[in-house]
């Protein structure tokens, strides 16, 4: 009766254990976010922790967060897609160019920009999975041709007087002085994390994203599946793109380029919280705002901007280590469940034998 007590006790603290490590795996991003928000409060106390500098933060940042998400959705199924911040930009350059040098309406504007932004995702899609082409070659090589666009259809120069209506829907008006622009963001993160959870189409790009082998043995349709994460990427991008012209005001051929690295950090950085392991978009705003709070700060402390960059590229590098760290840790973790599923009837057998 005692070793049987032991053992129980045993196994609940290993539970507790268990429990404990597995809670600060799911969210040890968002401890470490939280101290560096102490962190910078005491460095720079009349400055950084104030409403004001977090609504900034939140409102400025919030095409990245969509970008990101862009970016997410190939990732899920196990692809690529290098060509999402150049279809924002290229969608951001339609948005100004159809408005302010055709005269067009802002809403057609807009609506032509997401179309053409979708047709882009779904050709990247069709060229992936129907010529079976690595999809990293395929959408650089995409990626490059629409920045030629972009810089042909612009003149390569900065376009502006877009409609004030698009500024006053995406970065004028405010919510707890929080432009609207990162509701949006919320928003969309919440269609996609529905999507991914409570979805079949969700479970389905899950089962490619672990394997396409296994996917289309179980009558998974993965070509399709892929083509259809690429064009929701496109798709994704360009509203993107129409909300970066909306907060900007004007349309530059070249500035949002800077994103593609910080959001491809962001995804990776976020896979290894809240579904550790997964790309997920709960895990994906966080580590945006994760990373966007690191720079805040250190620009707030006046240090140069060859400093931001090195933070950047250092997160990129570290958040692909946690994320391959965190995979290999659950296979370990599976092992050892399927081991335990093994050794109880063996110990059973023992202790009747001993008995």
């Amino acid at each position: 009766m005692k070793n049987h007590a032991s053992v129980a006790v045993g196994e609940l603290e290993a539970k507790k254990r268990f429990s404990l490590a597995s809670i600060f795996q799911k969210n040890a991003i968002i401890f470490v976010w939280i101290g560096i928000i102490i962190l910078y409060s005491l460095i720079i106390p009349d400055i950084f922790p104030t409403w004001g500098n977090f609504s900034m933060m939140f409102s400025s940042k919030a095409v990245l967060v969509v970008l990101a998400l862009a970016i997410m959705i190939p990732l899920v199924a196990g692809d690529y897609d290098m060509s999402a911040a150049s279809i924002l930009v290229l969608s951001s350059m339609i948005v100004a160019t159809a408005n302010v040098k055709l005269g067009l309406p802002i809403g057609v504007s807009v609506v032509l920009a997401i179309l053409i932004g979708t047709l882009i995702g779904f050709i990247n899609g069709a060229i992936v999975s129907k010529l079976n082409i690595n999809p990293f070659i395929v959408t650089m090589g995409v990626s490059t041709l629409l920045n030629g666009i972009t810089l042909w259809i612009s003149g390569s120069r900065t376009i502006t007087g877009i409609d004030s209506s698009l500024q006053k829907a995406v970065i004028i008006g405010r919510i707890f002085d929080i432009s609207y622009v990162f509701f949006y963001a919320l928003i969309l993160c919440g269609i996609l994390f529905y999507i991914l959870e409570f979805t079949a189409i969700g479970k389905k790009i899950l089962m490619v994203g672990r394997g396409n082998n296994v996917a289309r043995l179980s009558g998974i349709k993965v070509d399709r599946i892929r083509w259809g994460c690429f064009t929701a990427s496109g798709f994704v991008s360009a509203i993107g793109g129409v909300l970066y012209a909306g907060t900007l005001g004007s349309a530059d051929p070249s500035s949002g380029l800077s994103f593609l690295m910080l959001a491809f950090a962001a995804v990776f950085l976020g896979s290894t919280c809240i579904k550790p392991g997964r790309f997920n978009p709960i895990g994906c705003i966080i580590a945006v705002y994760f990373l966007v709070t690191g720079t805040t700060g250190l620009s707030l402390m006046g240090i140069s901007t060859f400093i931001q960059d090195i933070f950047y590229g250092l997160a990129l590098v570290l958040s692909v280590m946690s994320s391959v760290l965190v995979k290999r840790l659950q296979e370990k973790q599976l092992k050892k469940k399927k081991l335990a599923v093994v050794q109880p009837g063996a110990s059973q057998t023992s202790t009747s034998e001993s008995a």
